[in-house]
């Protein structure tokens, strides 16, 4: 007998599980998506060079997932970086490991892999709705938003993979959150992750500098060390990598102390004792814009956020500058608004999940993705963990028929 099988949220956690269970014999598997075509948030994940997964260690790689690693490990290990780079070679699309150790296909480009992914997927006879939003249950039926009205299906197993709360404007809007909740899950707020943060700056500095990168600096907290890496100034504070590879503990921080104080090293090639000797050399008429220059390499945007948030009296004492060069303390106030973030952290517990990825109060429906409670800095592994427990969530349900 056939089994329906439907897979809300055609993103890489919901395409990779139907990988999976279009292979299986007996199962019509469809996926559902709220957008009139799948993948939106993976084409504008690599609208910049798609950031596939990473090539260093494994035991490294794995470590990237925090208090997750544990639970999320079995999946990654079933799934590896090796594993992905061979299934994108399958598609036909070819990779390489990036000076940063990041793995890119060849082209850079999000669109071709999708477009052989897709196709392989119909020829595979996997059925796509779109425009099809999820709403919920009536019954055992899955209700759906459509332009022609409301629709409701049946299934013998579903696969949510409905994405967190960030680009809501691609899909994933977080809209599942308190219908999982009625329906007896447990569900962790959903919180900004990899994001930029809000600072204040003077009219002055954001009208002059908004948009400016800020190249080779180092930044670190009071719970996670140095990091070498850039930034950009935004109308309201900075974001960028080295900030993203930062946010979780700057963000916990702001939660409970209402602000987090990022660290910046503005001359990370320079140890302190040589900003100090080169900075407090006389300079004679020299102008100080000119001697921070030649003296540590600190002008445009680096000179202008010493001057942002030193006082003039500060500015005036070459010891404090020197000092401010070397760790300058930048206040964080808020995260970005969800809609703006890459990724988010929360979402659905694992203590509601069984080892199937399975509702443990709603069998015969299974989680993966985004949507599931874990977090990751940007570098490929969000991607890897997509795919990975995407693929989990597809052999949860092949084990879970079996028994039933």
């Amino acid at each position: 007998m056939t089994k329906t099988i439907a897979i809300i949220g055609g993103g890489p956690a919901g395409l990779a599980a139907a990988e999976v269970l279009a292979r299986a014999p007996g199962l019509d598997v469809t996926v559902y998506d709220a957008m009139p075509s799948v993948g939106r948030k993976f084409l504008m994940a690599g609208k910049g060079g798609l950031n596939l997964t990473h090539g260093e260690p494994l035991e490294r790689f794995l470590a990237r997932y925090g208090a997750r690693e544990n639970v999320l490990a079995p999946m990654v290990r079933a799934f590896d970086p090796g594993a992905l780079r061979a299934w994108a070679e399958g598609l036909g699309v070819s990779t390489f490991v990036g000076s940063s150790g990041r793995v890119f296909p060849a082209e850079m480009k999000a669109a071709p892999l999708l477009r052989a992914w897709i196709r392989g997927l119909r020829l595979a006879g996997v059925h796509f709705r779109t425009r099809h939003r999820w709403r919920g249950w009536n019954g055992a039926a899955l209700t759906f938003e459509t332009p022609a009205g409301p629709v409701e299906e049946t299934a013998d197993a579903v696969i949510l993979a409905l994405g967190g709360g960030s680009w809501p404007s691609l899909g994933s809007d977080g809209t599942w959150a308190p219908v999982l909740q009625t329906a007896g899950a447990e569900i962790a707020p959903l919180r900004p992750a990899n994001c930029g943060f809000d600072v204040g700056w003077s009219d002055h500095f954001r009208e002059r500098f908004a948009g400016a990168p800020v190249k080779a600096v180092a930044g670190w907290t009071d719970s996670l060390p140095r990091q070498r890496g850039e930034c950009v100034i935004t109308e309201t504070g900075v974001e960028g990598g080295l900030i993203y590879a930062l946010s979780a503990p700057l963000r916990d921080r702001i939660a409970r102390d209402g602000q987090a104080l990022l660290m910046l090293d503005l001359a990370p090639g320079m140890s302190a004792g040589e900003v100090t000797t080169a900075v407090t050399r006389p300079r004679g008429k020299t102008s100080l814009a000119t001697h921070l220059r030649k003296s540590a390499g600190i002008e445009g945007v680096k000179a202008g956020l010493l001057r942002e948030m030193l006082t003039g009296e500060e500015m005036a004492s070459p010891q404090r500058l020197a000092q401010a060069i070397k760790a300058l303390p930048l206040r964080l106030k808020a995260p970005r608004p969800l809609a703006e973030v890459i990724s988010t952290a929360g979402g659905v517990r694992f203590e509601s999940l069984d080892e199937n990825l399975m509702l443990r109060a709603r069998p015969g429906v299974f989680c993966a993705g985004e949507m599931l409670d874990w977090e990751a800095p940007t570098g490929g592994y969000l991607l890897t963990a997509c795919f990975a427990t995407g693929r989990a969530a597809a052999s949860g349900v092949l084990r879970w028929l079996v028994g039933h």
